[in-house]
């Protein structure tokens, strides 16, 4: 039984440095899917975004540094810029649209049945609570927040959020988001220090898209210390 427990705990070990190991040569990676998929590469950068914004089980693909690494890919001309923009607005805008009426639909069932051992409760909880202090802001502020942007729209379906007005954050925070790392991307991805150092400036857009939710459970940290020691 250790060997075995052991041995579970380093598989587990191997999958996450692969999964880390892929975000920070993210610009490897995603040249070289451009130039075996050819047109293809619209698709699969359209389900990854999908996937990552609509499927809950899902929110350790990558986001932020695929948008910022695709733009780069854009500027040397392997991916056209319009139509990268308008294929990564539909799968944002779409994957969170499909969560809000999976979660609206059926949520409840699906977190106490199939779902109950893949999702973390802690982070759904951290989330809801964001989602009740910003309100329907927190549709467009979680777009920036790892995992949050995930959970953020199963969350407002839960709620039973009205959908029109739903849908207008959700295409607020899609625009924003997709503009600024993909354009980001498309605009300094290829300068020759942040090329040199793509690996690094990969890991620095995870880092300070982690912040605010860093920043919220440093708070939250400090609140819960106070408590304890109020007599």
């Amino acid at each position: 039984m250790p060997a075995l427990a052991l041995r579970s705990g380093c598989d587990r070990m191997a999958r996450m440095f692969q999964i880390i190991s892929f975000f920070i040569h993210l610009d490897r990676h995603l040249s070289q899917i451009v130039a075996s998929a050819g047109m293809w590469s619209y698709g699969i950068l359209l389900a990854i975004i999908f996937c990552e914004t609509g499927l809950i089980v899902t929110p350790f693909l990558p986001g932020d540094s695929l948008l910022f690494a695709a733009g780069s890919i854009a500027a040397l001309g392997a991916l056209n810029l319009p139509t990268l923009l308008i294929v990564l607005l539909v799968a944002a805008i779409a994957g969170d649209a499909f969560n809000y009426w999976i979660a609206r639909e059926m949520g409840l069932k699906l977190l106490e049945g199939p779902l109950s051992g893949y999702v973390n409760q802690k982070h759904l909880e951290k989330t809801t609570r964001f989602y009740e202090k910003y309100g329907a802001k927190a549709i467009v502020l979680a777009r920036f927040v790892p995992i949050m942007r995930t959970i953020a729209p199963f969350t407002a379906g839960i709620a039973r959020m009205d959908y029109r007005r739903f849908a207008l954050y959700n295409v607020v925070g899609a625009v924003l988001w997709v503009s600024i790392f993909t354009l980001g991307g498309y605009v300094f991805g290829n300068i020759p220090v942040v090329k040199k150092n793509f690996s690094l400036v990969i890991l620095g857009i995870i880092i300070v898209s982690l912040l605010p939710a860093l920043v919220e459970w440093w708070r939250a940290r400090k609140a819960s210390a106070k408590v304890v020691e109020t007599p």
